[in-house]
């Protein structure tokens, strides 16, 4: 019985441990396109040229 909890526990972590890496993934793929959409749209700056979207 304790080996069947221990593959099930296992089983458990790894569904889980992947549910999670497979949010980050996406995660990281959204960060990245409004990352890239913000060197394509960015607001003007003083005299007319464009200036940088971040504050640092």
């Amino acid at each position: 019985m304790v080996p069947l909890l221990l593959v099930l526990l296992l089983a458990l972590i790894l569904f889980g441990a992947g549910f999670a890496l497979e949010a980050l993934w996406w995660i990281a793929v959204i960060v990245l396109v409004v990352w890239l959409l913000g060197f394509v749209i960015r607001p003007a700056g003083h005299g007319g040229h464009k200036g940088r979207w971040y504050r640092w």
